[in-house]
């Protein structure tokens, strides 16, 4: 697809494109429409996403799985990339989700419509999806726009195990930047070369008034367990929800140029990911303590 049209289907200007109630436009940083081509990360681990939101498909062999949907006006160009790599939407099986923050699970139900794909992330993100809403006590519930509920939305438990075909992708629940946030792991193979890929949640410590991080102990807490169960996966490709919050932007540009070796394969990934989590969260207390 060319980019002028992708842009085009991306922002709403594109005709037709407000007359589906789920790719209805929502406002967005301008880095989140952003026309990305797909991109093989590894293996049979894609990217298909935006140049600012992650979506990765995984072909298992006996059908796809995608993880994450962006925002209702990126469907178009994340369907359109599915195609270019010579796969189709309608073999999509399962989409999992790593929060039902708008920017990444916006595009879920028209994503779920056209492909037929069961939606699964956490009870509480299920529950959050199928009514269009953040959850309760999600420290930016006062600044996250509603997005198009997604009916068939179910719960998986932590670290139980979702298998299709020859991978196994594992939720591993990493709450603090959402109250039901997931992030997956599954094993990426080039014959007998395999690489533990993990796709992680936001660990961003974000907050919209009247919420703190300091007036919330049990959240803060909650996120420090996450950014240290994270940096204890095993971990050999990281991809990170937004891109940029793990140099993943700079490692597709890379990898687009033809880099070699695999820009993405840095066993050390999760940690510094982790790391920068841990260093925001604590920036963010200290700012609330201030006088």
């Amino acid at each position: 697809m060319p980019l002028a049209v992708a842009a085009a289907l991306m922002s709403g200007a594109w005709t037709g494109v407000h007359d589906d109630p789920l790719t209805k436009p929502l406002p967005a940083n301008p880095d989140w429409v952003k026309p990305q081509a797909p991109l093989k990360l590894y293996a049979n681990t894609y990217f298909v996403g935006t140049g600012g939101l992650s979506i990765v498909l995984i072909d298992t062999g006996d059908g796809l799985i995608l993880v994450d949907g962006a925002l209702p006006q990126t469907v178009a160009m994340t369907e359109a990339n599915i195609r270019k790599l010579g796969f189709r939407v309608e073999d999509i099986r399962f989409i999992l989700n790593t929060e039902a923050h708008f920017d990444h699970a916006g595009g879920l139900a028209a994503l779920a419509r056209d492909s037929g794909a069961q939606v699964i992330t956490s009870p509480i993100g299920a529950a959050a999806l199928r009514a269009g809403l953040v959850a309760a006590g999600d420290p930016q519930e006062s600044d996250i726009s509603n997005s198009p509920p997604v009916p068939n939305a179910r719960g998986i438990a932590d670290g139980e195990v979702l298998r299709l075909g020859n991978t196994a992708v594992t939720a591993v629940f990493t709450p603090g930047h959402t109250p039901g946030s997931v992030s997956w792991t599954w094993k990426s193979c080039e014959g007998e070369a395999c690489v533990d890929v993990v796709f992680a949640s936001s660990l961003n410590a974000v907050a919209a008034r009247p919420f703190t991080y300091t007036g919330h102990p049990e959240v803060t807490a909650g996120l420090r367990a996450s950014i240290d169960r994270m940096e204890g996966l095993d971990c050999g490709l990281l991809i990170s929800a937004h891109p940029d919050n793990s140099g993943g932007d700079r490692k597709i540009a890379a990898l687009e140029a033809g880099a070699t070796p695999n820009p993405f394969l840095d066993p050390t990934a999760c940690r510094a990911y982790a790391e920068r989590a841990r260093g925001r969260l604590q920036a963010r207390l200290d700012r609330e303590a201030a006088p």
